[in-house]
């Protein structure tokens, strides 16, 4: 997994797609004050091999498992956690606020190549974007 606190960094994501999502995020984050780790959050893009249970651990953010249960996916009295799950077209975009301040944990997933219950998650939860923003992001792909 590839831990984002720093606007510089996004240079680090190899997809061009989920690069410029997530420096329009930055962007978002910093439009009335500088962005700051500590107080707004962090992003993670999720990479092969990432287990749901170390980007949980990485994250602090209980992606499998319900915030008012025991129950975990799969089991009939789960409820996700998470603040939005929205579909693009080159990943899905997961946030946690995890704080009435704000602070929040972006998670950038991409459609393919990373693990399939994540995937599955995903495809069940996610709704399509209607970020307008995002949208004219993915028609410049």
């Amino acid at each position: 997994m590839l831990i984002l606190r720093d606007p510089a960094a996004v240079c680090e994501v190899a997809d061009p797609a989920i690069a410029r999502l997530l420096t329009l995020r930055f962007d978002q984050l910093s439009e009335d004050e500088p962005y700051d780790p500590d107080v707004h959050g962090f992003f993670i893009v999720v990479e092969p091999g990432d287990t749901v249970a170390a980007l949980e651990a990485a994250s602090g953010c209980w992606i499998t498992q319900g915030l008012l249960s025991d129950a975990r996916y799969g089991e009939a009295d789960f409820s996700p956690c998470f603040e939005f799950l929205d579909e693009h077209p080159f990943c899905y975009e997961m946030v946690f606020i995890t704080s009435d301040s704000g602070y929040g944990v972006l998670f950038a997933i991409p459609k393919s190549g990373v693990d399939e219950d994540l995937l599955r998650f995903c495809q069940e939860y996610a709704e399509p974007s209607a970020d307008p923003l995002v949208a004219r992001l993915s028609s410049a792909l």
